[in-house]
């Protein structure tokens, strides 16, 4: 829980140090994670969304790192297609 709460604080914080504007969105996702966390212990309460003993489900360790990438300049990887499989007939 303590590796989650320090990672949140650090995206927020490199966010403000770097002059990175976070979205609405983006800034209250970080709260209402931090509240969840000092509050129950975990972000999420369904047990299929993350496993036993893990403080963030599998889908906010995904946004915390978006944020911390936009935070440190990173871009977003791009959406690929997969190439179609030749028809073989």
């Amino acid at each position: 829980m303590r590796a989650a709460l320090n990672a949140l604080r650090r995206a927020r914080r490199q966010a403000e140090r770097a002059g990175v504007k976070l979205s609405e969105w983006e800034g209250e996702f970080l709260g209402s994670v931090e509240d969840r966390l000092k509050t129950f212990g975990r972000a999420f309460g369904d047990p299929e969304k993350g496993g036993p003993g893990e403080a963030l489900s599998a889908m906010q360790r995904v946004k915390l790192k978006e944020i911390a990438g936009k935070a440190k300049g990173d871009k977003p990887a791009a959406f690929r297609r997969r190439p179609k499989p030749d028809a073989e007939e």
